[in-house]
């Protein structure tokens, strides 16, 4: 199984639990975890700009992550959204195999 972890950067806590909360119900993530408050520092526009950020991290399957992607920008209140998936190469077997589950379509 190919599973991955996704760094979402929101400008908010209430956006990054409504996203959050979308990626569970569609069964496009397991599992997601609220990080607030976060200052970020960045170029946009040709200018350095600084500001409060929550990140959101959300675990799915690999194979998932283009319609996550997809999800996250059309929720997302930022033109251009941090979304970034990382390989998720080892951890506990049993938390790895409830991840994989639980972003499966229930049978039935």
């Amino acid at each position: 199984m190919e599973l991955r972890f996704v760094y979402i950067t929101t400008a908010s806590r209430e956006e990054a639990l409504a996203i959050g909360r979308a990626l569970v119900a569609a069964r496009l993530a397991a599992c997601t975890n609220v990080l607030h408050p976060m200052q970020s520092c960045y170029w946009w526009q040709g200018k350095l700009e600084e500001g409060a950020e929550t990140v959101l991290i959300a675990k799915t399957r690999a194979g998932l992550v283009d319609n996550l992607v997809a999800k996250v920008k059309a929720l997302h209140s930022h033109t251009v959204p941090c979304i970034v998936a990382l390989p998720i190469l080892a951890g506990n077997p049993d938390y790895l195999a409830w991840l994989d589950a639980e972003t499966r379509p229930p049978v039935g």
